[in-house]
């Protein structure tokens, strides 16, 4: 095999999960899809993928021609990029994975902002519930808020971001405002289920004192924006980040709780694969998204 299209071509297959899938990609018909597998196994001489009615299943040497064929791949566009950043170009793809709230919200406009400008690169966003518990290998970039647990990945500070708990004026006309988190036990709670972390308990902390409260909730759902609505509709206290209820305390729709005991921060994060040697979109891209949120997060503006 001598051209990196072939290579291109397998690894969008196996990215795209179905051959349906990978035709709608490569802008071809299924059928064509298939073809140019069979001839790219024929010139090969051995079988790469398994093909059933459900599903993919790549051989051996499928594998490892993805594998070792990636690495060429990415190193053959890095030698480019290189090229194309002495004349000052960027070019390529730059595959972005964000939180659903915060992609919609913030990344999108940066994201079109960056891309009007650098005409040459194409960047495909993807937005998600749980950008970590995707695979990640396909992504150049992944946007996380909150602690990291332990990863091989590298992280780039984007933006400072605390965590409030907050309720309406009208939910705390009813059930008055907590004093101390161990209250927030018995009043209706709202739940953000994400990144399979144990969603119901709620740490706090003054100076030197912790608190652990487990909250009940009769109400749950995967996108923060459902659950900020359902506060400022009264029904329940939500812990949030600061980015996506900053509007509403300020507008009154929310009522911040518990001022004097904090939540632990969720800072805005971008993960790459690499510190050193990354594409010179990537690098670039990260510089501007940085440089976004500086010198203050919008949310505090």
């Amino acid at each position: 095999m001598t051209e990196s299209s072939d290579i291109r071509f397998l690894l969008t297959i196996r990215d795209s999960g179905s051959l349906t899938a990978a035709s709608r990609k490569l802008g071809l018909s299924p059928s064509a899809v298939t073809q140019r597998l069979q001839l790219l196994e024929k010139k090969l001489s051995m079988r790469l993928v398994d093909r059933t009615a459900r599903k993919l299943l790549f051989t051996e040497e499928g594998q490892l021609l993805c594998q070792r064929g990636e690495d060429l791949v990415q190193q053959f566009d890095a030698l480019f990029d290189d090229l194309h950043e002495r004349s000052g170009e960027l070019v390529g793809t730059l595959k972005i994975n964000a939180p659903l709230g915060f992609g919609r919200r913030y990344l999108a406009p940066i994201i079109a902002d960056f891309q009007r400008q650098h005409a040459d690169v194409t960047i495909a966003l993807t937005l998600s519930d749980r950008p970590l518990t995707e695979t990640v290998d396909r992504f150049d970039i992944v946007v996380h808020i909150g602690e990291l647990l332990a990863s091989n990945l590298v992280g780039f500070a984007i933006a400072p971001n605390a965590r409030f708990v907050c309720a309406s004026a009208s939910f705390i006309k009813r059930f008055g405002a907590p004093t101390n988190p161990d209250e927030l036990a018995h009043v209706p709670c709202i739940v953000l289920s994400e990144n399979n972390e144990d969603v119901s308990l709620w740490n706090f902390s003054k100076g030197k004192t912790s608190r652990s409260v487990r909250v009940s909730s009769k109400l749950s759902c995967n996108d923060g924006d459902v659950i900020r609505r359902w506060a400022c509709e009264g029904r329940g206290v939500i812990l949030r980040s600061e980015w996506d209820v900053a509007d509403d305390l300020q507008s009154g729709r929310l009522v911040r709780l518990l001022p004097s005991w904090k939540a632990p921060d969720a800072n805005v994060i971008a993960l790459t694969h690499n510190r050193a040697g990354l594409p010179a979109r990537t690098r670039h891209f990260m510089e501007y998204l940085q440089s976004r949120f500086k010198p203050i997060p919008p949310w505090r503006a």
